[in-house]
């Protein structure tokens, strides 16, 4: 009998496998070890989607659930150096004998008891003691009836615990400092404007409510209506239709723009990514307007529209724990379905504000009539491009896909899927060789794109890129069927490719603004110079031992990859003397091993913003217009003539 080696030692691995290897975490340690779990992507700061601002929604969420039960009606919000938090609400205080399992047990709270708290967004006792568990230095008080009960925590274990008499308001308060541990949140900033978004959200779901964030006051006076009023970054075609009903408020318009654009909330919760609530609206708002003018087609009438709907539930079902998405179980109010709920409120309210102000009506069929004629004049070339872009798809040169995708409803990894346009096939080669083919694909472009500002949506059938691009992102019917959460420009950082990267991003904001307005789309920055030195010439020992722990590869040589002059200069301080230096003046010439690690969990990316006041049509029209004079006279007259540099300061 021939004995196989390798099944013995096999034999010998799993008879290790004994008591020793059970553990049991307690609830701040398995908060610690699976942060995933309870907040979703750690990150840095630098995205809306990023740890740490959960950590400070779950907080808020619990100031916000007590003045929907008419407990306080301020809010006190201060970010020291944008790393320490303070949360400050006026309404009943945790109860002072649970307070501690309140913020340090898991599954304990106060909103399992529908008397207390109902249509509550935080249910599941989990929130604010991830705060507590993730966060170095975390302190609780409550204030109640004359007494305070403070207690502070170092991630998740508590130091202290005293209770003494008190003059101050009933309420809570809490400060945390998200732990900026290497396997947290590491050189994490919070970003003053993804914070005042946030908070504006909330004050438009609770009028009435006054946030003070940092000295600054905070509030809506019309609700809904605010919020598209601040959001719309093209005017408005009749005045917004602002509605409410018990637990449901809707707010609705039409601009001159492409696509649709919606904003959808439960319980005060943002679900960025839509959900039963938003797809009803979607279905029974076109229903409503159809039927009120007895024609026309959904499409012809949502195309336009800007609206935000935000209903009350009792025990709303999410996704996920970062709530982003509202599940398909739900009951609204009175045991119905929330489609059903949504569409009886749109059909009668809509329906009656439109037999009352005729003028609005008129505004509205007027745009559904120019959304039907250019619909119609395209129809042709419509549909030859989808035949195209089918065929295409079957074996599509210019898209190297990926396995994983942002619309595939129950893959845990979809938020990572992401798409890097990119410019030539060298630049395209080097990525597709060195990315993750689970969650990045490649769409390559041949040369500069059209230059499409001023065009109609017929361009994008026309041009055979735009039009695969189109069909690769799946967002021709609105971005429901996105198929990448983050779109993702990769171009050369030359005059070149700055001008291929302004010509994506003006299709984008010409023909899918929603794309940018939603936060999908980012520039990726990739390093200008590689500074590198023998191991034996640096002195500086910090240096050798940073690079060692960031790679298992020892070699002769230390190299820092730098983003801007600055990094360049400080690395050649850190490396010197006489250190190697490279200038990439192109991603063709950066080699697919090294290009891996620019587009793995640190790469940075800078998000594509849009908003109110980014005069978008005014800086595409003097960019991207006809104006070709006054272009060359603010190129003549800003005009800078570099002088040589000296020959020591040339880079290899």
């Amino acid at each position: 009998m021939i004995e196989d080696n390798n099944l013995v030692e096999n034999a010998d691995e799993q008879v290790q496998y004994g008591d020793e290897n059970i553990r049991h975490l307690s609830d701040m340690e398995h908060v610690r070890t699976r942060p995933g779990m309870y907040i979703g992507r750690l990150g840095d700061g630098s995205l809306p989607e990023d740890g740490i601002y959960v950590l400070l929604k779950e907080v808020i969420d619990n100031s916000i659930d007590e003045f929907k039960m008419k407990a306080g009606d301020r809010l006190e919000i201060n970010i020291e150096d944008n790393l320490r938090v303070s949360v400050r609400d006026y309404g009943r205080g945790i109860p002072q004998g649970k307070m501690i399992e309140a913020v340090s047990v898991l599954n304990t709270g106060g909103k399992y008891d529908s008397k207390a708290f109902k249509k509550s967004v935080g249910l599941n006792g989990v929130g604010v003691k991830a705060v507590n568990a993730l966060s170095s230095h975390f302190e609780v008080r409550s204030y109640r009836d004359g007494k305070v009960r403070r207690a502070t925590f170092e991630r998740g274990v508590m130091t202290s615990d005293v209770t003494e008499d008190s003059q101050d308001e009933n309420g809570t308060y809490i400060f945390f400092e998200p732990d900026n541990d290497a396997k947290l949140f590491k050189d994490y900033k919070f970003h003053d404007e993804i914070v005042e978004n946030m908070l504006r959200n909330y004050t438009y779901l609770n009028i009435g409510l006054t946030i003070m964030y940092n000295g600054r006051r905070i509030l809506s006076r019309h609700g809904l209506e605010d919020l598209l009023k601040d959001r719309m970054t093209n005017e408005a075609l009749y005045p917004i239709i602002h509605l409410q009903g018990e637990d449901i408020e809707i707010a609705f318009t039409h601009a001159n723009q492409y696509g649709e654009e919606y904003y959808s909330f439960v319980n005060g919760q943002h679900t960025t990514q839509g959900g039963t609530h938003q797809s009803a609206f979607k279905e029974h708002i076109a229903r409503t307007i159809r039927d009120y003018f007895g024609k026309y087609e959904y499409g012809d009438i949502r195309t336009g529209i800007v609206a935000a709907i935000a209903i009350n539930v009792e025990e709303p079902v999410f996704e996920s724990q970062t709530k982003i998405k509202l599940g398909s179980l739900p009951m609204s109010p009175g045991g119905v379905s929330i489609n059903k709920y949504v569409g009886d409120f749109i059909k009668q309210e809509v329906d009656n504000y439109l037999h009352i102000h005729q003028d609005v009506a008129e505004a509205l069929e007027t745009k559904i009539k120019e959304s039907e004629r250019e619909r119609k004049a395209m129809a042709g070339v419509t549909k030859l491009a989808r035949e195209r872009a089918k065929k295409a798809n079957l074996h599509n040169r210019k898209l190297r896909d990926c396995r994983i995708h942002f619309s595939d409803e129950k893959n845990d990894r979809k938020e990572e899927s992401c798409i890097f346009i990119t410019e030539g096939d060298s630049a395209s080669g080097s990525i597709t060789k060195s990315r993750d083919v689970n969650t990045q694909a490649v769409f390559s472009l041949r040369g500069k794109p059209l230059n499409s500002f001023g065009l109609t949506k017929k361009v994008v059938y026309e041009n055979e890129e735009f039009n695969l691009l189109q069909a690769a992102l799946d967002i021709e019917e609105g971005l429901d069927s996105l198929r990448y959460n983050k779109v993702i420009v990769a171009t050369d950082a030359d005059v070149d490719g700055m001008h291929i990267r302004l010509l994506i991003i003006t299709f984008f904001l010409q023909f899918f603004p929603e794309l940018i307005k939603k936060g999908h789309v980012y520039v990726l920055q990739t390093p200008l110079f590689r500074v590198r030195n023998r191991r034996t010439k640096i002195k500086n020992k910090k240096a050798i031992a940073e690079a060692d722990a960031k790679s298992d590869k020892k070699g002769d040589f230390i190299t820092r990859y730098c983003y801007s002059e600055e990094e360049r200069q400080t690395a050649i301080n850190e490396l010197g003397p006489d250190p190697e230096i490279t200038r990439f003046k192109g991603l063709g010439e950066i080699s697919p091993d090294e290009f891996a690690g620019f587009i793995g969990p640190d790469m940075r990316l800078e998000q594509v913003t849009l908003h109110k006041n980014d005069q978008v049509q005014k800086l595409l029209e003097y960019y991207m217009g006809k104006n070709t004079m006054e272009r060359q006279n603010f190129i003549i007259d800003n005009l800078v003539i570099e002088e040589d540099r000296p020959e020591e300061d040339v880079y290899d």
